[in-house]
């Protein structure tokens, strides 16, 4: 059972990075599964039912988000209706979207959870170590497999859950810092883990952003809106095979691409 996983998808450089590699890595490597953070695919904050389709259309099976989800507001229109655009599941109780799924891919049951992490978030969220444990209780027994995003700041809170479903969880791997790790490992219980796949959008970015505004922010405090920047395309993803116990990185790019 082959997977793909995709680092944040930042605005539209993240999507014309999609359409751009994504093709030529399905022919490569033949992923039977394919999940995407989707939580800054429109315009660097959110996302919307067009781009939603977009990345649907793209081949990509499920998305997950993160802090981020709820920022553009059309999402409330639509999270209800779809079973593939997850949000944390330890968002409190009362706040909409679907929280985890279980897919059936070449006759298993793949189990996705998206889980936040609380250190440096500043969100009031539930914890997701105990709601791992909630969760796992319900869906191990009809789950071939279970994959779980932890969608995090600190790499000590990435790593201590990773230890802590170690043998549960097939996969563990990070998102959010938009910097992919090189510390790819196999736990010793079994379990595949990686701090965080790193982004997908722009080649010469901070973190997916204009290279100015952020500068300017370090430089003198005082900060302004973020636009996604259009420089390059960086493709960054985590390839699991989970028969073979197969794991490796994969980075993508063109320095300087013109859409034309």
């Amino acid at each position: 059972m082959k997977c793909l996983f995709i680092g944040d998808i930042i605005g539209r450089t993240g999507r014309n990075a999609i359409k751009r590699f994504l093709p030529e890595i399905k022919e490569k490597y033949e992923p039977d599964f394919i999940v995407a953070n989707a939580e800054n695919s429109a315009g660097g904050f959110g996302i919307t039912k067009k781009v939603y389709n977009d990345l649907m259309n793209s081949g990509i099976d499920v998305l997950t988000s993160g802090n981020h989800i709820f920022d553009k507001k059309d999402i409330f229109e639509f999270i209800e209706d779809v079973d593939n655009l997850l949000i944390p599941a330890n968002y409190p109780p009362g706040v909409p979207g679907k929280r985890y799924g279980i897919y059936n891919v070449n006759g298993k049951n793949i189990g996705v959870i998206n889980l936040m992490g609380r250190v440096f978030m500043g969100i009031p969220l539930d914890c997701p170590f105990r709601k791992f444990d909630e969760i796992y209780e319900d869906i191990k027994d009809k789950t071939d497999y279970i994959v779980v995003d932890f969608h995090a700041e600190a790499t000590s809170e990435k790593n201590a859950f990773g230890y802590y479903v170690d043998g549960r969880a097939d996969v563990i791997y990070g998102t959010h810092s938009h910097v992919a790790t090189a510390d790819e490992k196999l736990l010793p219980k079994g379990s595949i883990y990686l701090s965080d796949i790193g982004l997908t959008g722009a080649y010469h970015s901070i973190i997916g952003m204009d290279i100015e505004t952020p500068i300017k922010k370090f430089l003198t405090g005082i900060g302004s809106k973020y636009e996604v920047s259009k420089d390059g395309l960086l493709f960054q993803g985590f390839f699991v095979d989970l028969t073979t116990k197969e794991f490796f990185r994969i980075k993508l790019y063109e320095e300087k691409w013109n859409s034309c």
